[in-house]
């Protein structure tokens, strides 16, 4: 089993290996011959044979791309299958690495929680690469991009399935360098490459007390080993537990773009729509939640730092769908729905239902990847990102439209899709919590009594506010873009196959993920909170529904009147940034730079003009006439003679 698992992350590894060394002359070796292949010579098995390869891409990189991905998602899969028919947990190290101190080691550790994130990892990541070849098909670093692309899932693999926090610190951050290159794939567009920067700076400002909270809990426990770590939570002291779990928020907040390190993920929509599909659905965004999950035994032992969590993410959730319910661009819109479904997530973990947000976790890869992959057929085929360029799109892409509808239903939260019976585990625990009427998810044996009543209560709030207004923007989104007036080319249509159909393979898993919860009873909906909720998405739904229905030619969102640019500016935090810390920072730097222009460069400058002033003076000594040095001599001479009498 581990070996599989060991497998499965070294692949898409090799594969951004060779795409990254030798993916031109891939391209050249392979794309010819595709091409060649693709010319019709029909009536031989010559010709089956190339009309086999006409349904392939003439991109030679691509296979490079895609069979690995696809080979990793057939490992997973078994591990999944294997894990769910024998559930333990299955360790193996390939080496261990002396420090002096704390040693740690590198491999790999597999039990139910890993092999289902890992495998929703592979299946996004094989649906973006397949998406990608049709996509980035005239695209000419598209070598390098994949080459991303698969460095991308290898490292996110690594961070699922790693067994030492150091090593999956090493995962985390090649995610951070990855994220960077790839949203900033346009690099001739300005804000493409500032939009890279931010991502890269503002998840690395996280990443630092992230790395110092894997520092003070393996510190804690005198092992960097996960499972070590855990079997010495009980004995650690609650400083160190608060510490430790405070600081890897840190990073979680900065992964997962929590509130107050949220504002990179909007702007992050400037790369590739593929990109933006992997890092929301499957990869980075994940990550945080996949920490916290992975290591919550410790965060139940600190049940302030859960309620912190919980805190920050009714921040987060409500603050994001109001920016998403505003927004003009299509896939700023889905941004900050990532934003606050990733706080739901958060949600769950604050009020004590780790498999709740886990659920969540998936059931949102599944319909956020699906949106975000039919978002790029829509724009491919209207020309833009806007909203308002689109319209009456249902019948010129139908599989785009009953693809996305779904994906927006999980998204609302309309049964029978998915997201109905994710957020309905969470709200249901947030209630328990409230009321204390349950003792939580228990993890490891630690049940979360701990958590405060107002967490509970707090995270209920907000979660049904969310609830009324993600299914505003979900119907104003859906309606605007499918239903009305056809503001877009008369010739659009819809997207190649290799676009279209990874959307309605996405569709499936968005729609009856959600039954598999029913055989868990901590998944399974409740009645009473599964009315509750209903009635708040239908009343958010239904509201924009009957305002868009008086004019379709209108915006729903144009009832909200002068709050709009507000909301659309995300609260202007980027603002209050802004003023905080970009400007006094840049003050600062011009302060240094006039102080190193009138201090050190003056007095490097000055020394080199005193050096040459200096040398210039006994140069004129220097000037090759003999007469001259006999002259000093005998002088030199006469002072000498004149001292000796003297001093004697």
């Amino acid at each position: 089993m581990i070996v599989l698992a060991a497998v499965a992350v070294l692949l898409p590894f090799a594969a951004a290996f060779i795409g990254m060394i030798f993916g031109h002359t891939i391209s050249h070796l392979l794309t010819p011959l595709a091409r060649r292949l693709r010319r019709p010579t029909p009536g031989t098995s010559a010709g089956r044979a190339r009309g086999l390869a006409r349904r392939l891409p003439a991109n030679g990189p691509a296979l490079v791309a895609v069979l690995p991905i696809a080979a990793s998602t057939v490992l997973t899969a078994v591990i999944a299958v294997a894990q769910w028919q024998d559930p333990k947990v299955r360790t193996g190290t390939l080496t261990l690495v002396r420090t002096g101190g704390v040693p740690f080691g590198v491999g790999l550790d597999v039990d139910g929680l890993s092999a289902v994130v890992a495998l929703m990892v592979c299946c996004v990541a094989l649906a973006v690469q397949i998406y990608s070849v049709a996509y980035m098909r005239d695209d000419p670093r598209y070598s390098s991009y994949a080459a991303f692309i698969s460095l991308f899932t290898a490292a996110m693999l690594l961070v699922v399935l790693s067994g030492d926090l150091l090593v999956l610190y090493v995962g985390w951050e090649v995610m951070g360098v990855c994220s960077y290159f790839l949203i900033g794939h346009y690099w001739h567009d300005r804000a493409t490459s500032r939009a890279a920067v931010k991502a890269f700076l503002v998840t690395r400002l996280g990443d630092v007390g992230f790395l110092f909270g894997i520092f003070v809990l393996g510190m804690g426990a005198h092992s960097f080993n996960v499972r070590t770590v855990l079997a010495h939570v009980p004995q650690m002291s609650q400083t160190t537990l608060l510490a430790g779990t405070l600081l890897l928020l840190c990073g979680v907040a900065g992964k997962s773009a929590q509130f107050p390190l949220h504002t990179w993920l909007p702007d992050a929509m400037a790369g590739p729509t593929p990109v933006s599909a992997l890092i929301h659905a499957a990869t980075m965004v994940a990550a945080g939640i996949y920490v916290v999950a992975r290591l919550y035994p410790a965060f139940l032992y600190a049940p302030r730092s859960l309620a912190l969590l919980g805190l920050i993410s009714a921040i987060s959730m409500v603050g994001a769908a109001l920016a998403a319910l505003a927004q003009e661009d299509l896939k700023r819109v889905l941004a900050y729905s990532t934003i606050s479904q990733l706080a739901y997530m958060a949600g769950g973990l604050a009020v004590g239902t780790r498999d709740g947000a886990l659920f969540h976790l998936l059931a949102h890869g599944a319909f956020k990847a699906l949106l975000f992959l039919g978002a790029g057929c829509v724009i491919v085929a209207v020309g833009s990102n806007m909203l308002g360029a689109m319209g009456g799109l249902r019948i010129a892409m139908p599989v785009t439209f009953w693809s996305m509808t779904v994906g927006f239903a999980a998204l609302a939260g309309l049964p029978p899709a998915s997201g109905f019976f994710s957020k309905d585990a969470i709200l249901s625990q947030a209630w328990h919590t409230a009321q204390r009427q349950g003792p939580g998810t228990a993890v490891a044996g630690h049940p979360a009594e701990g958590i405060p009543a107002w967490t509970g209560w707090l995270v209920l709030a907000a979660g049904l506010l969310t609830a009324a207004i993600t299914a505003a923007y979900a119907t104003r989104t859906w309606l605007v873009a499918f239903f009305g007036e056809r503001r877009s080319p008369g010739d659009a249509r819809e997207a190649p196959g290799l676009m279209r159909w990874p959307v309605a393979a996405l569709a499936i898993p968005a729609l009856v993920l959600g039954f598999l919860g029913l055989g868990s009873d901590h998944l399974r909906p409740e009645l009473g909170m599964a009315i509750v909720s209903l009635l708040f998405v239908l009343a958010g739904g239904g509201g924009v529904f009957l305002v868009w229905n008086r004019d379709p030619a209108l915006d729903p969102v144009r009832l909200l009147g002068r709050t709009r640019p507000l909301l659309m500016d995300g609260f202007l935090v980027d603002a209050v940034y802004d003023a905080l810390i970009v400007r006094p920072v840049l003050a600062l730097a011009r302060l240094v730079l006039r102080a190193d222009a009138r201090v050190v460069d003056a007095a490097v400058e000055g020394t080199g003009r005193g050096a040459r002033g200096l040398g210039g003076l006994l140069r004129r000594t220097e000037n090759g006439n003999p007469q001259t040095y006999v002259s000093g001599v005998l002088a030199g001479v006469v002072i000498i003679v004149l001292a000796v009498v003297v001093l004697t």
